[in-house]
């Protein structure tokens, strides 16, 4: 019956549905911005909500924090507006909860090796019940009630391994991985979630998918290996894995391996690596750069030797020559000047702390993390950022004798610029919550 009301009305069900937004008024650090308005892999959360749920509503209202649900009999999703979630999740969440035919809220058991090591470390937002993690994501099918059960959808996580560190350096054992989400969802609490939702639930999960397929659909295998071989390219270089927009210049000496995303209007200069990557529209990448796992954001300019590895640049960022990032969020409208290094390991091994959802250090559950630096921050050359560390969005750094090691995070009083008399030429644009711009420092 629900394929046969598809095909009749190119919706799941012929029923109108209401899409419910819960404001989550909570800002994430460094970058003093709701998690909606931050981009994971290079789209606004909200945007990326919307459009993954508009085969399943018909209208929306927004609640601010402390509002009733309306009261109606139609159908309701309700969710809060710092959920990641992606096509595959959100899927499968709505297929069983229309079979269940009852009020549900997803929710995630402590046997979810994904959930359990990567969205619930630093997290605010799950309600723990027994042995069930409860998230602010509910199905009504005749309107809001108060009895609601468990929907607990298997995201299919499986180990995957991404690089072997000699043993006398490790703290526990060799080799590092990840416990990757077929289906994926998670709560933005803090910049560490961004940096899962795009490298781990993202990039890696995409590869996952990739690989089962290729496992599982001799079909599939046969077309991939067919376009291969018509382009004359290796299997992970043909169009079947490499998406490339519109107007885009790139280098035939350049190595893309999928599977990659390409925008439109993109350069990639002579000796250029990307691997299995999104990249914006409008991007840059400069000559002899290494981006690996790694999210960049539309506008985004990599001059030559630039080296990306998991890690999510969102629009408009610049990184300049020579400066290394491992496993770190940049803001928009950012300069990382030329010879910076963000380490992600502590050489002694002690556990890497983080900052949570109530902006309070706590242990990350990560063996190798990088930093995180705001919106509208300007970084000068040569300096060496300590893992897990932040700066917070409107700060500058000089690269000086005394300012060269960054072993603590840098808040907005700390940056260098206030020193200047010219410094209201550097606007603040994103004062914390609750606070006015305070240029005057």
């Amino acid at each position: 019956m629900m394929r046969v009301r598809y095909l009749l009305t190119g919706r799941p069900w012929a029923d109108d549905m209401l899409k419910v937004i819960l404001q989550e008024p909570r800002h994430i650090s460094p970058f003093n911005e709701a998690a909606r308005d931050l981009r994971i892999q290079n789209k606004p959360l909200w945007l990326n909500q919307r459009e993954l749920l508009a085969p399943y509503v018909d209208s929306e209202i927004e609640l601010a924090p402390g509002s009733r649900l309306p009261v109606s009999r139609e159908p309701m999703i309700v969710y809060r507006d710092n959920l990641f979630f992606d096509v595959h999740y959100i899927t499968e969440f709505m297929t069983q909860a229309i079979k269940k035919k009852r009020a549900v809220r997803a929710a995630f058991s402590m046997t979810d090796a994904a959930f359990r090591e990567h969205a619930l470390p630093l997290s605010v937002s799950y309600t723990p019940a027994g042995s069930l993690y409860f998230a602010d994501l509910w199905y009504y099918p005749r309107g809001p009630q108060a009895d609601v059960e468990p929907l607990v959808v298997d995201s299919q996580a499986r180990e995957i391994g991404y690089y072997h560190v000699p043993t006398y350096m490790a703290s526990e054992s060799g080799d590092l991985c990840y416990q990757v989400p077929l289906r994926a969802m998670l709560a933005i609490d803090c910049w560490t979630h961004i940096f899962i939702a795009d490298g781990v639930f993202g990039l890696f999960s995409r590869g996952a998918r990739f690989e089962d397929r290729l496992n599982k659909d001799l079909m599939f295998k046969l077309k991939v290996l067919g376009k291969a071989l018509y382009e004359g390219k290796q299997l992970l270089e043909c169009s079947e894995l490499v998406t490339i927009g519109k107007d885009c210049v790139i280098d035939p000496t350049a190595i893309i391996h999928g599977p990659t995303t390409i925008g439109d209007n993109v350069t990639v200069n002579a000796g250029a690596v990307i691997e299995n990557c999104i990249i914006g529209s409008n991007v840059n990448v400069s000559q002899d750069c290494q981006l690996m796992l790694s999210v960049v954001g539309d506008g985004t300019f990599l001059p030559f030797r630039a080296s990306l590895f998991m890690t999510t640049i969102m629009e408009n960022g610049m990184i300049a020559q020579n400066t290394c990032l491992q496993m770190c969020v940049i803001g928009r409208n950012t300069f990382i000047g030329a010879g910076n290094t963000f380490t992600d390991y502590n050489l002694i091994p002690s556990a890497i702390r983080a900052l949570d959802g109530n902006e309070k250090l706590a242990n990350a559950n990560r063996p190798v993390l990088g930093g995180c630096v705001g919106h509208n921050c300007r970084i000068g050359a040569g300096m060496v950022i300590f893992p897990a560390r932040t700066i917070e969005s409107d700060v500058v750094l000089f690269g000086s004798k005394d300012r060269r090691i960054i072993d603590r995070d840098i808040k907005y009083e700390d940056s260098d610029h206030h020193k200047l008399k010219d410094a209201a030429k550097h606007p603040r644009n994103y004062p914390r919550r609750g606070e006015a711009d305070q240029s005057s420092w």
